[in-house]
């Protein structure tokens, strides 16, 4: 089985070797093709007529259902730094702001990395594969901004806010006080939704009568 294993796995490479992928999600499901057509080809090694494939077919009704999928992952230790980020691979990424200074466990997947306090995934975020970045997830520092406001004009995390928000932030922030109104759209996310608050956001935008009451307004009607 070992044997039939290293030999397979180097032809598919061999194979692999020879193809263009986009992502990681096309090599996955490119493998994942390859192996069950390498199974159609190959000999059970103890049956020799039949392939591998049919010799599952004949084994899978009694084997045993798996209780849960296999979540391979490879975890460390960290502490969460006092500007909301977790050093992981040379990289940074954030967390909520309420986890500054706590200890938490990264768990690394190929394509993204959890963070995890007290067994329940806090962040997730696609992994990146330079050195130095930063990943900001700009939710993760709502509630900084209801005590410190003034952090939404230099803050980096809210350059990925999405349009409609960019734009009522570019309006309100000429206005003296307009980083305290933002603060409060931006705290009515977690309790609305940031779709709902999307909506009321571009509606606002739409009326010309900027404010945070107006925006909460809407959002009391849509709801």
């Amino acid at each position: 089985m070992e044997k039939n294993v290293q030999d397979s796995r180097r032809r598919i490479w061999l194979d692999a070797a020879k193809e263009r992928f986009g992502s990681f999600a096309e090599l996955n499901a490119w493998l994942l093709a390859r192996c069950q057509a390498l199974w159609q080809e190959l000999h059970h090694p103890e049956y020799t007529g039949l392939t591998v494939a049919e010799m599952l077919e004949q084994e899978q009704p009694h084997l045993m259902p798996m209780v849960t999928p296999f979540d391979g992952y490879v975890e460390k230790p960290g502490r969460v730094s006092s500007t909301c980020l977790v050093s992981a691979a040379r990289n940074h990424y954030s967390v909520p702001c309420e986890l500054a200074g706590k200890r938490i466990s990264k768990h690394f997947y190929p394509e993204r990395i959890d963070i995890v306090f007290e067994e329940a995934v806090v962040a997730s975020h696609a992994r990146l594969f330079e050195r130095g970045q930063n990943c900001y997830d700009w939710r993760h520092y709502i509630a900084l901004t209801e005590r410190k406001p003034g952090s939404l004009r230099n803050g980096a995390p809210f350059a990925d806010m999405p349009e409609p928000l960019i734009r009522l932030q570019r309006l309100l922030l000429k206005r003296e006080g307009g980083d305290r109104v933002m603060s409060q759209v931006l705290a009515a996310v977690p309790k609305a939704g940031l779709e709902a608050v999307l909506v009321a956001v571009e509606l606002v935008l739409e009326s010309g009568a900027v404010s945070a009451e107006h925006v909460l307004n809407v959002l009391t009607r849509l709801n």
